[in-house]
């Protein structure tokens, strides 16, 4: 089997159900997710030892999570059956929940950085910014969108950004702090006059 098709070559892709541009917004949006789910690949193969084995069965289920985004984007047809479901984005939630508990006190904004795999999880939660941007323009122009797409890379950034603030934790690295300006956040301790 060759893995070139050459029916790529006058510019056109195909989506299921049509064909389009390569630079159609729909392929754009997808293409982007793609990008995503390189970039969560490239995380994993940095993450070693026991430590991070619940990240590392988080981040296998978000790649075929995103499979399933990026596919549900790429049918046109008029009868669709999407895959990704509330659940998915129900479950990102718990985790963001459960992270967060062992996350340290955030104060100040975060400067992507710190360990190999933190500063990758923050390339793709910035990639995944912009998949989620690119979607949000194809919602302006078709009615055919899959609304849990969006919410799903809504949250999907925020599991990511957790996800790189717990990777430095573990390691006992710290985050890289924007110290240019004052503390913007506030532990709850610090709000109930308990800090």
């Amino acid at each position: 089997m060759k893995i070139y098709t050459k029916t790529g070559d006058k510019g056109k892709t195909s989506l299921i159900g049509a064909r389009v541009r390569k630079d159609d917004l729909r392929v754009e949006a997808y293409g982007t997710i793609d990008e995503v789910n390189s970039f969560i690949g490239k995380a994993m193969t940095e993450l070693e030892g026991n430590q991070f084995q619940d990240m590392l069965e988080d981040l296998e289920a978000i790649q075929n999570e995103l499979f399933d985004a990026g596919g549900d984007l790429s049918v046109v047809l008029e009868e669709r059956n999407y895959k990704l479901s509330e659940e998915s984005i129900e479950r990102l939630e718990e985790r963001i929940d459960q992270l967060m508990e062992e996350a340290p006190p955030l104060e100040r904004f975060i400067l992507p950085g710190g360990s190999p795999a933190s500063a990758t999880l923050h390339i793709a939660r910035t990639v995944t910014r912009r998949a989620e941007r690119r979607t949000v323009t194809l919602l302006n122009e078709a009615d055919d969108v899959p609304m849990p797409v969006v919410r799903y890379l809504n949250r999907l950034s925020d599991y990511l950004f957790v996800a790189a603030r717990i990777v430095n934790a573990r390691l006992s690295i710290p985050d890289n702090e924007y110290v240019r300006g004052t503390k913007v956040f506030h532990t709850d301790a610090k709000k109930k006059g308990k800090a």
